[in-house]
């Protein structure tokens, strides 16, 4: 996460994987045409309740294409929802599986009091973004008892729309193994030991398939919400919910109605690339497909092979059929954004780090708001490392991401943590004849070939569109 940590880094008890990977680009076919007359299928005037909050749905064009003009949603959010319930322990669980589950399986005897827990999951993400002043919506399951309803609770208090996946058919449809999936909600136990470290456990981890396995096809719903969303948003653990053909299904609609894709393979896309056959395709299409990947600099390396990060990305380019931006995240030195005619590059910002649960998820946050408002590269790098190190300034995800005003307090701090060395000897591998612009606190000019941008002046272009009111308690549509 790009962000500077200072005093001292939290490290997770689980290894990330390093060194060269083998490439995984297998071959792929082109995406299937737009269906015309598909919202023909849609009722006029139609109006769908998700969990208490009755939604009215504008009546749908006839046309099937859909310009970015006509979506009234910024951001949605596709699975991935969870309870976190954070919890001090002596010593973090065994790594046998085993002993996890029987470690996870003590916990849940008994519900820990409700301070403990917190929104998770792809909840992180929408909620920083809807911090930033985008509309935001969830698309996933809750289930019908008290984990649910926390959930619910804190994504409405936050302006955030809830669409629930499962439709009344899939509850009858589903088979009796199906049952405790459909009516519970995910809970991920974040463990923290006395040197705080985190370790991870849910259901998700003991399931040799994902918990939604029989859904296949998305509801009408589900389609409308993709279609009055500028982007949609998914990570590598959407696959411990939903079926690799449904990941599929979801990203061909999202292409099919103009709506961008951005997607976030995480720790969970090295397993996918040797995962089943039908886990490797739909990880090859989401690379291939989305707009805009976001991964840290070990993820690119697993993916691709190459160490150097804009060789990665690069890369990720060169085989993308969509691709337009890629994004690799650094850690404690910065981020780059790779496009195919430029790299931009953004120097972390100094922070007292207390805590970076959640921090990659509020970066993904602020890169979907500069994509959206078609802003330029390094201030997009800019207000995304601000918003993950505000983030890392608090204690937990979920309620506990980055506000604005923190965000605010960073930019206007000019606190960048430069280090020369390192993005010398990053760029400097790297003689291409794009214009590779680099975010620094010294004033307009060139050095060893980067365009160098003063922070003071994106700051300045930055702070006015964020010090402005932000659209709060406004579920959207």
């Amino acid at each position: 996460m790009p962000l500077s940590v200072l005093p001292k880094t939290l490290k997770s008890p689980i290894p990330h994987p390093r060194g060269h990977g083998p490439s995984f680009f297998p071959s792929i076919s082109k995406p299937n045409q737009p269906k015309p007359g598909w919202l023909n299928l849609f009722p006029l005037n139609r109006a769908f309740v998700c969990r208490g909050l009755e939604i009215a749905v504008p009546r749908p064009s006839l046309h099937s294409n859909v310009g970015p003009n006509s979506k009234h949603v910024d951001v949605a959010t596709l699975s991935n929802l969870c309870v976190d319930i954070v919890l001090n322990v002596p010593q973090l669980p065994p790594p046998s599986p085993l002993q996890r589950k029987a470690f996870m399986d003590r916990l849940a005897q008994s519900p820990p009091h409700k301070k403990y827990w917190e929104a998770g999951g792809n909840c992180n993400m929408a909620i920083a973004a809807a911090r930033l002043g985008l509309n935001c919506i969830s698309i996933g399951h809750v289930g019908n008892e008290i984990y649910g309803k926390f959930l619910s609770d804190v994504l409405h208090d936050e302006g955030i729309g809830l669409v629930e996946i499962i439709t009344n058919d899939d509850i009858l449809n589903s088979s009796g193994s199906s049952s405790s999936a459909i009516h519970e909600t995910l809970l991920c136990w974040v463990l923290v030991d006395p040197l705080q470290r985190h370790g991870f456990c849910s259901r998700a981890d003991f399931s040799k398939e994902p918990a939604l396995h029989w859904m296949s096809k998305l509801s009408s719903e589900v389609k409308i919400a993709i279609k009055n969303s500028k982007v949609l948003f998914c990570n590598g653990y959407g696959f411990d919910e939903l079926s690799p053909s449904a990941l599929v299904s979801a990203m061909e609609y999202a292409v099919e109605v103009g709506t961008s894709i951005f997607f976030d393979p995480g720790p969970r896309g090295k397993s996918l690339s040797t995962g089943t056959p039908d886990e490797q395709r739909a990880l090859n299409q989401l690379l291939r497909m989305s707009e805009v990947l976001l991964l840290t600099s070990d993820e690119a390396e697993s993916l691709t092979g190459i160490e150097d990060p804009i060789l990665a990305g690069q890369e990720f380019l060169k085989r993308g059929i969509r691709t337009k931006w890629v994004i690799v995240k650094m850690g404690s030195r910065g981020s780059i954004l790779i496009t195919t005619s430029s790299i931009a590059c953004a120097p972390a910002f100094k922070v007292n780090v207390i805590d970076t649960v959640g921090c990659g998820d509020s970066f993904v946050a602020a890169i979907a708001y500069g994509f959206i408002h078609n802003m330029p590269l390094v201030n997009t790098l800019a207000i995304a490392n601000a918003v993950g190190a505000a983030t890392a300034m608090g204690c937990g995800a979920g309620r506990n991401v980055a506000t604005l005003e923190k965000v605010v307090h960073i930019l206007r701090s000019s606190n960048l943590y430069e280090d020369d060395e390192f993005w010398t000897d990053v760029l400097e591998k790297n003689v291409v004849a794009q214009e590779i612009t680099y975010l620094s606190n010294i004033m307009n000019g060139n050095r060893n070939r980067l365009n160098l941008v003063p922070f003071d002046k994106v700051a300045s272009e930055l702070l006015p569109k964020l010090e402005l009111p932000p659209r709060v308690g406004n579920v959207p549509t």
